[in-house]
């Protein structure tokens, strides 16, 4: 049973000690720039992790491009069929910047991409994943995750589309947070789950009430929980109408 709660607070610890901004930077011919950054919350994270968060010891500064790993992985990657040689490939534009210091006090993680379409931005959340499948030549692990992230842009038409990939996975999860809402319901845990968002032209319409626009209706900005996103991905679809 020791071994159970304490599972479960590493896991409570990974989602909700975090705060994940993800932003997006819309050209009119399409083009942009995405980037996700992931953020350990200090005051959240010593809450859950009581006393081993003064006996902490990491220190981690890492950048890398993901091509990077496919070349210095060759032999692992040549090796994949053709369909998952392509799904690498669709990330190897794919910047990284990992900064984890206990003495800092900073645990931070970057992930950026220029794009010339929005229809080929990749999900950016499972570019590590990816990069310790090639590193370790393990099976595409990323693929037993329960939602895909895409998106469209036609220049005056946005979406953001989340579709659940498997039904029984995201079940368990669903089950597993909510027991861990209540475990931990009485410790203040910031956990914001914020979308970014700027345009060429002003918004004409959002399909989520709950955005905020900028003073020059050119960009809006979204807020949830993390842990309402992990149990319902869904809730982030959006659709943005430009004038």
């Amino acid at each position: 049973m020791k071994t159970k709660i304490y599972l479960l607070l590493i896991l409570m610890v990974s989602l909700t000690s975090c705060q994940i901004t993800e932003t997006i930077y819309l050209n009119q011919d399409g083009s942009g720039k995405i980037e996700t950054e992931s953020l350990r919350d200090e005051n959240s994270y010593m809450q859950l992790s009581g006393e081993n968060y003064s006996k902490e010891e990491k220190f981690e500064d890492t950048t890398y491009i993901f091509k990077d790993y496919i070349n210095k992985y060759s032999e692992n990657f040549l090796k994949l069929p053709s369909f998952e040689k392509a799904i690498f490939q669709k990330y190897a534009a794919v910047q990284v910047h990992i900064k984890n210091s206990s003495y800092e006090k900073e645990f931070r993680t970057k992930m950026n991409l220029d794009f010339n379409n929005m229809q080929e931005v990749p999900d950016l959340y499972k570019t590590q994943e990816y990069a310790d499948d090639l590193e370790h030549n393990y099976a595409l692990s990323a693929e037993e995750h329960y939602y895909n992230v895409s998106y469209t842009f036609d220049g005056s038409h946005f979406k953001r589309m989340v579709k659940i990939t498997d039904e029984a996975e995201l079940k368990k999860q669903q089950d597993k947070i909510a027991e861990l809402k209540t475990r931990f319901s009485n410790l203040k845990i910031s956990q914001p789950y914020v979308l970014r968002y700027h345009f060429p032209k002003k918004i004409k319409s959002v399909s989520n009430t709950k955005a905020k626009l900028s003073a020059d209706k050119k960009s809006l900005e979204l807020h949830f929980l993390l842990t309402d996103c992990l149990q319902n991905p869904e809730i982030t679809n959006l659709e943005v109408v430009l004038e």
